[in-house]
């Protein structure tokens, strides 16, 4: 898979599969601790110092969400700059997600 956005829908249907997937939240630790979809917290700020966090997953998926998509669309446009062939923004973020129910 390229590098795409994907809906939250199938990100929903990604998650109730039960796979093991590369699933990091770049929200802040108030509102991860709020409401979370139990991804890996790399707060945006803190995203370039800990990308090395995320070695060896150059080639594999990686989904990044946020509150509404903005962030996590900064975060896949730095990670695609350095190298990494996978990502995947979730459209309109945890708000997106939860809107589902």
């Amino acid at each position: 898979m390229e590098n795409k956005d994907i809906t939250a829908g199938e990100l929903k249907d990604l998650l109730d599969s039960g796979a093991e997937i590369n699933f990091i939240d770049v929200r802040n630790q108030d509102e991860y601790d709020e409401d979370n979809l139990g991804a890996k917290l790399i707060p945006l700020g803190e995203f370039v110092e800990r990308v090395d966090e995320l070695d060896g997953l150059q080639d594999e998926d990686i989904y990044i969400h946020c509150r509404s998509g903005a962030r996590s669309g900064r975060a896949k446009d730095y990670l695609e700059s350095q190298g990494f062939n996978k990502v995947h923004n979730v459209l309109g973020g945890i708000m997106a997600f939860r809107a589902l129910d």
